[in-house]
């Protein structure tokens, strides 16, 4: 307690707090006296009394010195001025906007406006995920100055260290690359590449942060060019839609020419398995003929000239005549009743055996 409090003093006020208590003697105490320092006491160690929630941390300090962590829970540290607790939600992610503000609705041209790596000026915009990964580092290791825009309070890393290190970062990544490739194709390279050095500066400064995200929400050129810079985007989505159209088209088309070149091999293979078997039947056939010719050679040469004339002569009324004189007997064929009766002129197979 310090020299210039009067004990007696500091006593009657709080009897007149408490409803007319009397100051009495410092030096000689009374046991009513003795209960109201033991019931402040008491309420000054209750205040001790703190709760922890699942997703909470507590760093603790003693007469201004970090004593350690606490997880969650029902706790109890002395409390000020002897011990000192700072209860952090160390699971809860927190965001954090550069270029514009959601709440109320603008945009921060001087945070967003960055030159690209081909000397183009483009308006950037993103939004940063984070949490608390380290409490001791995120609360004695860096000291920061706060931000009033962000109401965000002195002596927090997330104030202007985490804009300044964000916008760094940014403004690295973008330098690097032309405006086309940022504005379109390498938007996903953007952001990995510039949360992997966020986290590199931040952990440099040692701030006890992780960050989780960096997603950009606008990328536009600035207002005099926007307008040509939009052409040009609309037509690489053109350019886009039609190779995707195209590489539709030709998955399409290429398994149906498959499809129909496979058909024709398979009934080619067919035919030839079919000409392969024609000719296999004919040639087994004519080594059977060839087996019966051998063995009666007049009766089968008779018989193939009679099948042969048959096939030759289709539709065709024919009579046979035994030959059993030069030129045959053709008196017994003569039409005599033709007149009557008429009748399809006959034709005259001979019977001589054709030549071997």
């Amino acid at each position: 307690m310090s020299q210039n409090i009067d004990p007696e003093k500091w006593l009657r006020d709080l009897s007149a707090r408490f409803g007319g208590f009397r100051a009495p003697n410092i030096q000689n105490p009374t046991p009513l006296a003795l209960g109201a320092v033991g019931i402040l006491v008491l309420v000054w160690l209750a205040t001790g009394f703190y709760t922890v929630a699942p997703s909470e941390q507590a760093a603790l300090r003693m007469f201004g010195e970090f004593r350690g962590i606490e997880g969650p829970g029902l706790k109890w540290y002395p409390p000020p001025p002897i011990g000192t607790r700072s209860v952090e939600a160390v699971k809860v992610t927190r965001t954090m906007e550069l270029g514009f503000r959601s709440s109320p609705p603008q945009d921060v041209p001087q945070e967003a406006r960055m030159i690209t790596g081909d000397l183009n000026i483009g308006d950037v915009q993103v939004v940063v995920q984070y949490r608390i990964a380290d409490l001791e580092k995120f609360l004695f290791e860096v000291t920061d100055p706060g931000e009033q825009a962000r109401q965000i309070a002195p002596g927090r890393v997330e104030g202007r260290t985490l804009k300044d290190s964000t916008e760094a970062a940014l403004r690295q990544v973008v330098g690097q690359r032309a405006i086309d490739d940022v504005l379109t194709v390498q938007k996903v390279a953007v952001q990995d590449d510039t949360l992997r050095l966020l986290q590199e500066i931040l952990d440099s400064y040692k701030s006890g942060l992780l960050i989780l995200g960096v997603d950009l929400q606008v990328v536009r050129p600035p207002d005099p060019v926007r307008a040509a810079f939009d052409d040009v985007i609309s037509a690489r989505v053109d350019k886009e839609s039609r190779i995707n159209e195209a590489l539709a088209y030709k998955q399409d088309r290429i398994p149906r020419a498959r499809g129909v070149a496979e058909e024709v091999v398979q009934r080619a293979e067919g035919f030839r398995q079919s000409r392969i078997a024609r000719a296999r039947g004919e040639a087994a056939r004519f080594d059977a003929v060839l087996a019966e010719y051998e063995k009666s050679k007049d009766v089968t040469r008779q018989r193939l000239y009679l099948e042969a004339m048959e096939e030759t002569l289709p539709g065709v009324t024919k009579y046979i005549i035994e030959s059993t004189s030069q030129g045959g007997d053709v008196l017994k064929l003569l039409n005599l009743g033709a007149g009557l009766f008429p009748t399809p002129t006959p034709t005259l197979v001979p019977t001589a055996t054709p030549a071997s």
